[in-house]
């Protein structure tokens, strides 16, 4: 049990005894999403409105119209993006599941608010991503095009689930997070921070049309609503509290079995792709493991 002091409105020191390994990281963790406001989703629903807007004036709101119109940047950015197939295979992979679990494990320790919003977001955006891709049932471009005319790296995909993007969702989804989770106090800090990780998404989403899974709106959409669901996870947490044993230690067990799984579901990903991506994971989670369990042990 650590404590912790703080000064209170009348000058006077408060201790406040805490299981958590960094509480004062969780703290200011929970302040900033304690500031968050509806009013966030305002942006991302206009976004979207105007994205239909502008299939719906070029008629594209059909399976077959919706890729044509695109069809020119599809082949643009993925014969620009894939001439680094290694870079691009390494970074697409950062929207897999697995890997942001794992580089996000040490959370659990230092700041158990992020994985409590982070299991309510995960949730919604599995939820989300698997409904529209039966609803808009959009062919990938393996299943429409020759896949002779345009670059694949990686598994071929070739199914009926390219609207939106899984991945694109996934990496927006832990990239708003940790964007909202580490917010800085002044304005000036907090445009440089807010433009910083939203080209990163940007960056990392465009490499789903780089190894041939996507179209480009896939992939803008995808990132529009990995960011809804950061928020939803994170109003979710804060209003219903479904996840507040996510911070006590008598709970890490459970993460300790979680995480050896991960590890284990890594190593074969290693031995089956060999990826630099998945190294880090592994490292990532290794070290969380050691920590965790060392934190159990010594309670």
């Amino acid at each position: 049990m650590r404590q912790l002091f703080l000064e209170d409105a009348d000058g006077g020191i408060q201790k406040i005894r805490s299981e958590k390994v960094n509480p004062l990281m969780d703290i200011y963790v929970s302040f900033n999403f304690s500031r968050l406001r509806p009013s966030l989703f305002v942006l991302p629903a206009l976004l979207l409105l105007l994205i239909a807007a502008f299939l719906f004036m070029l008629d594209a709101l059909r399976a077959e119209s919706y890729i044509m119109v695109q069809r020119e940047y599809f082949f643009l950015l993925n014969s620009a993006l894939s001439r680094y197939p290694e870079v691009q295979y390494n970074l697409t992979e950062t929207g897999n599941a697995l890997v942001v679990v794992s580089l996000l494990s040490i959370f659990v320790l230092h700041a158990p608010k992020i994985w409590e919003c982070l299991a309510s977001a995960l949730l919604v955006s599995c939820l989300l991503s698997s409904l529209l891709k039966k609803i808009f049932h959009v062919p990938r471009p393996a299943a429409f095009y020759d896949t002779g005319s345009f670059t694949i790296i990686g598994k071929v995909l070739s199914g009926q689930s390219s609207l939106p993007s899984g991945h694109s969702i996934t990496i927006f989804t832990a990239l708003s997070l940790l964007m909202f989770a580490f917010m800085p106090a002044r304005l000036r800090h907090r445009i440089l921070w807010c433009a910083a990780f939203v080209a990163a998404g940007i960056a990392l989403i465009l490499t789903r049309v780089a190894v041939g899974a996507h179209y480009p709106i896939d992939v803008l959409i995808g990132g529009i609503l990995g960011y809804c669901c950061a928020l939803a996870g994170i109003f979710i947490s804060l209003r219903l509290r479904i996840w507040k044993w996510i911070g006590c230690r008598r709970y890490y067990p459970f993460f300790i079995i979680g995480f050896t799984v991960c590890w284990l579901a890594l190593a074969g990903k290693i031995l089956q792709e060999n990826l630099l991506v998945f190294y880090i994971s592994i490292a990532a989670l290794s070290v969380s493991l050691f920590k965790i369990t060392a934190a159990y042990v010594k309670r």
